[in-house]
C-alpha cells in the first residue's frame, strides 16, 4: 500500500497534536487536582454534580430559613419575657390594691402605676425587629398590631397568618408568634354578667357579680346550654335558680340555694363551673330580724348569661365625610355568632343612606357583601343595624357620602387581652370607694376578676413561649441533617472533581514519553522520502 507524502505528514500531526493536547490536559489536572473542567470530561459525572450543586443551593436556603426562624423566635421571645414580667407587676399592684386599710388616694396610685405598666406592654407588644416590621402582626409586618379605640378599648389589627418558610424538604416552619395567638387567646374568666330584673330600681340590698368561670369544662358543657338563668331570692336563706326553659336547677348550686343574710361579707355561689360572689346589705335592724330580713330580701331577682361580645369601630382617613361611628353595640346575638366575620368587617357606603358590610380584608373585585341595607332611627336615620350589630353615626342629620368607609373589630367575651383587662382595673380604681359599702363590693369582684384573667394572659404567653422554643428545637435539628446533606454532597462532588495526584501524575508521565516517542517516530520516518534519495 503506498502512502502519500502528504498524507503521513497529516497523520503524523494529527498524532503529534492529540498526544500534545492529552500532555497539556494531565499536565493541567496535576496543577489544580481538578480532573471535571467541562462536561465532555465525564458526562454521567457533569450531571451528578449539577445535581449536588442544585441540592447545595436549595439546603444553603433551608438553612438561611432556619436562621430566620431561630431569629424570629428570639426576638418574640424576648418581647414575650418582657411582657410576662410586666404583668408580675401588675397582679402586684391588684393585689396590693384589695388590701382593707387602702384609700381611695392609695388606689388611685396603684392606678397611676397601671397604667404606667399598661403603657409598657403596649410597647411591647408593637415590638419590631432589625427591619422595622411588627413581630406580632402576622402578615402585615407594616401594621402596628395593637392600637386604642375611640372608646378607649385596645384591638388587634395584624391577622392570624403564620408565615411559614420551608427548612427541608417538604418541611416548613413558622417564623413568627401572632398577637392572635400570643394575646388574643388569654380565656376571659369574667365572660358572664348579671342583671338585676326585679326590684325596678335597684336598692343594693343584695349585690351579686357576674361571675368568675373556675371550672372550664362544667362551665362550657353545663352552663352554656342552659343559659340565661334567673336566680331569685325566696328569703333571707333560700333562693332559687331556674334556666331558660324554666328547669329548677339550683341542686347544682353550692348548698342547694342556700346562704346567710347576717353579715355583707362576701359569700361564694358555685354554680356549673361559675363562681359568683354576694353581697348581703341589709340594716341593724333587719340584721337582727329574720321576719324583716325575708321582706327586704325576699323578690330580689337576677337574670345571669354569657356576656354579648363588643364591637370597636374605626373611621378610614380616607373618607369623603367627616362622619364617625359614635357607638356600635351587639343587639343581636344570635345573628352576630352566625354572620358576623370573625376576622373584622368594612362597612361601605354606596350612598348616603345605603351600605354594605363585608369580610375584612376588603378587595373590590373579589369580596362579596355579608349584609346590606339603608341607614334606619328616629327622630333621625343615624343607624346601621347589619349582623347584629347596631352602628351609630354622628350629626343631625347624618352627612355621610359614598365612598365612606369604616373598619369594625368584634370582640368575644370569651377571651380578652391584657391591654383591655387592665383599663378595666384601672377604671375600677380611679372609682370612688371610701364610705360606700356596695361600690367596695364591685370593687373587689373586679379585682378578683382581673388576677384571674392576668393569670390567664400570663398561662397563654408561656404557651406561645413554650411554641417558639419547640419551633427553635425542631429548626435547629432539622439544620444539623441539613448540613449533614451538603457535607455528604460535597464529599460525593469531590470525589467526582478532584483529581487522583497519583494516577495523574503517573498518566502524566506516560503520555509525555508517548509524545517524545512520536516526536522521534515523526523524525525517523520523515527521512524516509524520495527527496532524501536525490
Amino acid at each position: 500500500m503506498r502512502i502519500s507524502t502528504a498524507q503521513f505528514y497529516e497523520t503524523s500531526a494529527a498524532n503529534y497534536s492529540r498526544s500534545y493536547a492529552n500532555v497539556t490536559k494531565t499536565g493541567d489536572e496535576v496543577a489544580s487536582q481538578v480532573k471535571l473542567n467541562t462536561a465532555g470530561d465525564d458526562p454521567v459525572g457533569a450531571g451528578r454534580v449539577l445535581q449536588l450543586q442544585q441540592m447545595g443551593t436549595m439546603l444553603n436556603q433551608y438553612n438561611a430559613n432556619i436562621g430566620t426562624v431561630n431569629t424570629g423566635v428570639v426576638q418574640t421571645e424576648t418581647a414575650m419575657t418582657a411582657i410576662t414580667s410586666a404583668i408580675q407587676r401588675a397582679q402586684e399592684l391588684v393585689l396590693g390594691a384589695a388590701n382593707a386599710t387602702f384609700t381611695d388616694k392609695d388606689r388611685q396610685a396603684n392606678a397611676a402605676e397601671l397604667k404606667e405598666v399598661q403603657t409598657q406592654i403596649l410597647g411591647l407588644m408593637n415590638s419590631k425587629d432589625a427591619d422595622g416590621s411588627y413581630l406580632f402582626s402576622g402578615s402585615k409586618s407594616t401594621t402596628a398590631p395593637y392600637s386604642v379605640n375611640p372608646d378607649g378599648t385596645y384591638s388587634y389589627q395584624g391577622d392570624q397568618t403564620r408565615n411559614l418558610l420551608p427548612i427541608g424538604s417538604g418541611i416548613s416552619m413558622a417564623a413568627n408568634t401572632t398577637g392572635w395567638d400570643a394575646f388574643e387567646q388569654a380565656i376571659n374568666t369574667t365572660r358572664t354578667t348579671t342583671t338585676l330584673t326585679s326590684p325596678a330600681v335597684n336598692d343594693n340590698v343584695i349585690a351579686l357579680s357576674g361571675g368568675s368561670v373556675s371550672n372550664t369544662a362544667a362551665y362550657d358543657n353545663k352552663f352554656a346550654p342552659g343559659e340565661p338563668y334567673s336566680i331569685s331570692f325566696q328569703s333571707s336563706t333560700q333562693y332559687k335558680i331556674l334556666d331558660k326553659a324554666g328547669n329548677d336547677v339550683t341542686a347544682d348550686a353550692t348548698s342547694t340555694g342556700k346562704f346567710s343574710s347576717n353579715n355583707e361579707g362576701n359569700q361564694t355561689i358555685g354554680f356549673r363551673g361559675l363562681e359568683l360572689t354576694l353581697n348581703v346589705n341589709l340594716t341593724t335592724a333587719q340584721y337582727g330580724d329574720a321576719a324583716q330580713a325575708d321582706a327586704a330580701i325576699a323578690g330580689h331577682t337576677f337574670s345571669l348569661a354569657v356576656s354579648n361580645s363588643t364591637v370597636s369601630t374605626t373611621r378610614s382617613p380616607g373618607n369623603p365625610s367627616t362622619t364617625v361611628v359614635t357607638d356600635s353595640t351587639v343587639t343581636d346575638q344570635t345573628q352576630f355568632n352566625e354572620t358576623f366575620p370573625s376576622g373584622g368587617a368594612i362597612i361601605r357606603f354606596s350612598s348616603a343612606t345605603e351600605f354594605d358590610l363585608y369580610a375584612a380584608p376588603y378587595d373590590a373585585t373579589t369580596s362579596k357583601p355579608v349584609s346590606s341595607g339603608t341607614l334606619t332611627g328616629t327622630p333621625v336615620a343615624n343607624q346601621a343595624v347589619a349582623s347584629g350589630v347596631t352602628f351609630t353615626f354622628s350629626g343631625t342629620p347624618v352627612t355621610l357620602a359614598s365612598g365612606d368607609q369604616f373598619t369594625a373589630q368584634s370582640s368575644t367575651q370569651q377571651s380578652q387581652n391584657i391591654l383591655n383587662t387592665l383599663s378595666n382595673v384601672i377604671t375600677a380604681l380611679n372609682g370612688k370607694v371610701d364610705g360606700d359599702p356596695v361600690a367596695k363590693q364591685k370593687l373587689q369582684a373586679t379585682l378578683s376578676s382581673t388576677i384571674g384573667n392576668l393569670t390567664s394572659a400570663a398561662n397563654q404567653i408561656n404557651d406561645a413561649v413554650s411554641d417558639g422554643g419547640a419551633r427553635a428545637k425542631t429548626a435547629t435539628d432539622q439544620g444539623v441533617t441539613n448540613q449533614n446533606l451538603l457535607d455528604n454532597g460535597s464529599n460525593e462532588a469531590q470525589g467526582i472533581t478532584a483529581s487522583d495526584p497519583v494516577d495523574a501524575i503517573a498518566r502524566l508521565t506516560l503520555q509525555k514519553t508517548m509524545l517524545q516517542a512520536s516526536q522521534l517516530v515523526f523524525t525517523q520516518l520523515s527521512a524516509l522520502n524520495l527527496f532524501s534519495k536525490l
